[in-house]
């Protein structure tokens, strides 16, 4: 007789492995978020009834499957695990052999290892099959209130250039700029120096930007 696994003990594997792994690269560790699990679960089913297997097997995306089920995000990634063995599977070989094939997938791996991720959602169901056959949803996020919002103000008489990730920019004499980001990209202004000023912005931060004694000079006000 085949041996099954514990579905729900499963998907807790998953998730522990997943944070051991995102750990040894220098990451944090993500939260378990029902509602990514919600998500999780319903595409799980949905690709277990109807026997497709691709990201948009129901014709949406990852991101219109959580926010259906109501995860307002800033972001969504998945993965995708098909697993099937004859003799069957213990509970934490099926949670390796989908998290090692992840690892092992350039594009599975880099959703695991997504610095901006915080949360996670996880599903595992067994497929119609003769054979033991099991698919795994794994799903990722960051949400909408983690977004960062913050503003610069260019006080000086001449535009000033920045750079906001890989995005560069130049904010007007006199002018006010505010960025929401999802990603806390870091802000870098080019003030004629050679050492350039470089921030990691918060919500709430506004870069004050003026002439002192000939220089450009960057006040940071926080909340």
């Amino acid at each position: 007789m085949a041996t099954l696994p514990d579905l729900p003990q499963t998907e807790i594997a998953i998730v522990e492995m997943t944070n051991a792994f995102r750990r040894e690269n220098n990451l944090a560790a993500l939260a378990p978020n029902a509602t990514l699990a919600m998500a999780a679960r319903a595409f799980a089913d949905y690709l277990r009834r109807s026997g497709k297997f691709t990201h948009e097997a129901d014709g949406r995306h990852p991101w219109d499957r959580a926010e259906a089920q109501g995860y307002r995000s800033c972001l969504v990634a998945e993965n995708l695990a098909l697993n099937l063995d004859s003799v069957g599977f213990e509970t934490l070989q099926l949670a390796r052999d989908a998290v090692e094939g992840w690892k092992n997938s350039p594009g599975h791996r880099a959703n695991m290892l997504l610095p901006n991720a915080t949360e996670i959602g996880v599903a595992v169901v067994r497929a119609p099959d003769t054979h033991p056959k099991f698919i795994s949803v794994q799903l990722f996020g960051r949400p909408e209130a983690l977004k960062v919002e913050f503003s610069i103000v260019n006080r000086t008489g001449t535009p000033i250039r920045y750079q906001l990730g890989e995005e560069k920019a130049t904010l007007p004499a006199r002018g006010i700029v505010t960025h929401a980001r999802c990603d806390p990209d870091k802000l870098t202004f080019e003030t004629g120096r050679s050492d350039a000023e470089t921030y990691e912005p918060r919500t709430g931060d506004n870069f004050i930007v003026h002439s002192e004694g000939g220089r450009t000079v960057i006040e940071v006000e926080r909340r």
